[in-house]
């Protein structure tokens, strides 16, 4: 869905609107969008906002959007294929093909990146393999925010924010990559010229007025990707301040001043303009536990909302470690630490006393364990000790997940009032774009949450976990061979 929120100079949400956002599963973990229905769906989340809020009452508009996904534009702006989306894996062959050009160590050093199907790049070196035609009659690579920008403005302008995850971007020099272009035959005239974030693009037009509702002359401000987002939404600016977003992916990022890469965690610019995003992410959050309801227990959430109330309930009532349940959620293959697009999720431990609520709670484990390998990591780079997790998306609203956070990684888990930080850290761009704070970081001062309730590790829990930890730490190793046997053995089917 799109979501468009108002909100106030104190970080209120005033209102809302939402419209869907259709997406084609094509199968062989191929997902795409049409860049038309980008604009209809922003069109129509406006106009259901603005039949609670008056459109003259708006300073300014940012974008907080989803990262990795790529458009494809012709001379005249036209949709030359649909865009390929973030969560897309159509790329796996070409990450080989790609560090055969470019070494994953130069590419990481480059963008802060380790070669994975995620980053945009990579589709596009796919594009030009499988799709020359398409990829000739593409005069414009594009990002989310990039292209509603210019629906809205006429300016063909992106936040280095949003330009960042493609893996395209020099982060040194907050540029394309001239080695990056080289390698994939690219101009840095088919890419939007790169802004700070917090810069204002451009104004809405009379057509885009009329078709959003918005008032022609309205500020456009660069957003950028909704994991940063997420980050200046939160305040993670320093301090020890870690964000855990816990949504369809689960990612958690940790601000520092100086560059710094490491195969444990990617490396983003910060949406603040200032230093640099250090970010976990775990490509099957809230969606496994979507998938179980629907594929395990034969539930529709739509239909029994409270399926995932009495699950969680039946998984209270289970002990730490599950009974001896473990579980390794990469049904999307796995990104930091191990970068491997070709792993898979595994259950360990079963036997014929474990039942549904096992299930549950391992599932809740997985997450929080693979989150918290990442930490350390993070510590030693930024040279700052992570003292606690603030935590957003929709499973922040799960007590137990809370707990299972807190006890898992060691770390107390702070409770926002805002759920919606990334929009928010939108927000609070649009606000520093219309001059209502000096800056991106004022404005995040100002405008954030409060912590509504903190949840404190439980020693005794710390321990049991820490044990479970070492354990959950050598499955993946232990499990890298039969993944690539396994892909190996599926290759003749998927063609």
């Amino acid at each position: 869905a799109t979501k468009a929120i108002a909100w106030d100079r104190r970080g209120r949400a005033i209102a809302e609107g939402r419209a869907s956002l259709p997406m084609r599963d094509l199968g062989r973990g191929w997902m795409e969008q049409s860049v038309d229905d980008w604009w209809r769906s922003l069109c129509a989340g406006l106009r259901d906002l603005f039949r609670q809020v008056d459109p003259a009452r708006v300073a300014a508009l940012a974008f907080s959007n989803q990262r990795e996904t790529v458009g494809f534009l012709d001379e005249a702006g036209l949709e030359v294929r649909p865009a390929i989306l973030w969560l897309d894996e159509r790329c796996r062959p070409d990450i080989d093909l790609f560090g055969a050009k470019l070494p994953p160590e130069r590419f990481r050093a480059i963008t802060g990146k380790t070669p994975d199907p995620t980053p945009a790049v990579f589709s596009l070196h796919w594009l030009k393999r499988c799709e020359p035609e398409h990829w000739r009659r593409t005069a414009c690579f594009v990002d989310v925010l990039g292209y509603l920008g210019w629906r809205l403005t006429g300016q063909r302008a992106t936040s280095w924010g949003s330009a960042d995850p493609h893996g395209l971007l020099d982060l040194a020099s907050l540029r394309p990559s001239s080695e990056i272009l080289g390698v994939l035959g690219l101009a840095e005239g088919q890419l939007f010229e790169v802004v700070r974030p917090g810069t204002v693009i451009g104004e809405v037009t009379a057509p885009a007025a009329e078709a959003t509702g918005l008032r022609p002359g309205t500020l456009v401000v660069a957003g950028g990707g909704d994991g940063q987002a997420a980050g200046l939404g939160t305040g993670t600016l320093g301090g020890g301040r870690a964000y855990l977003n816990i949504g369809t992916a689960c990612v958690s990022g940790a601000w520092g001043a100086r560059f710094a890469t490491s195969h444990s965690f990617r490396t983003l610019t910060s949406l603040s303009g200032e230093g640099y995003i250090f970010e976990l992410c775990l490509r099957t959050g809230a969606f496994l536990a979507d998938w179980s309801v629907r594929n395990l227990f034969d539930a529709d959430p739509a239909a029994d909302p409270g399926v995932y109330r009495r699950l969680e309930a039946e998984a209270a009532r289970v002990g730490p470690g599950a009974d001896g349940v473990l579980l390794l959620p990469y049904w999307s293959g796995t990104m930091a630490p191990f970068w491997d697009p070709d792993a898979g999720g595994a259950v360990v431990g079963l036997g014929t006393g474990h039942g549904r609520g096992h299930w549950w709670r391992a599932m809740l484990e997985g997450a929080a364990l693979d989150c918290a390998m990442g930490y350390g990591a993070i510590e030693r780079a930024t040279g700052e000790p992570v003292t606690e997790l603030l935590t957003i998306g929709g499973g922040a609203r799960s007590a137990l997940m809370r707990q299972i956070v807190a006890d898992v990684t060691a770390r107390p888990v702070r409770i926002s009032s805002t759920l919606e930080a990334s929009c928010l850290g939108a927000g609070m761009l649009a606000a520093s774009g219309a001059g209502w704070y000096a800056s991106p970081a004022e404005a995040s001062t100002a405008m954030q949450g409060e912590v509504e309730l903190t949840v404190e590790p439980d020693p005794a829990q710390v321990l049991r976990y820490r044990e479970l930890l070492a354990i959950y730490r050598d499955l993946y190793p232990a499990l890298r061979t039969t993944f690539a046997r396994l892909a190996a053995f599926r290759a003749p089917l998927d063609g």
